[in-house]
């Protein structure tokens, strides 16, 4: 049923992927799936506010954040498990939807906290992503 999912994650926040990792393992393991594990790095803004950081600091961040989600993987996805680890930059809830494009994902599964009166007013990540996504999403709320 399915053959690619996507699993997003803030690697700084435990609460989008707490509940939502062991779904996505199971169900990848369930119809042997390869599991997508990303985290988004999010955009400067404006360019005037990239101009304050040195030139090579996107390219160090992305490593960082590479070498991060390597560690979270390692930690918390088992080793029979076929994983890939994926590393965006931009708006995140516009590359999600971008790389499900991309792997031809079968299924988003993310993670969602209670909402709060700004997400009410602002529409949070996993929102946007259920409204616009080509493929079935699962939200696991924690």
């Amino acid at each position: 049923m399915y053959r690619n999912i996507l699993l997003p994650v803030d690697l700084s926040d435990q609460h989008s992927w707490r509940k939502a990792l062991p779904t996505a393992i199971a169900l990848s393991t369930t119809f042997q799936a390869e599991l997508h594990v990303m985290t988004v790095v999010p955009e400067f803004g404006l360019p005037m506010v990239g101009q304050f950081f040195p030139p090579d600091y996107e390219t160090k961040m992305h490593e960082h954040v590479a070498a991060q989600l390597e560690e979270f993987i390692v930690k918390q996805v088992p080793e029979d498990v076929a994983v890939k680890r994926i590393v965006a930059a931009g708006r995140i809830y516009q590359q999600i939807l971008s790389v499900a494009e991309q792997i031809e994902a079968d299924l988003i599964v993310m993670g969602s906290h209670h909402p709060e009166l700004s997400d009410y007013l602002l529409g949070p990540n996993a929102a946007r992503v259920v409204r616009h996504a080509d493929c079935s999403v699962m939200v696991v709320r924690d």
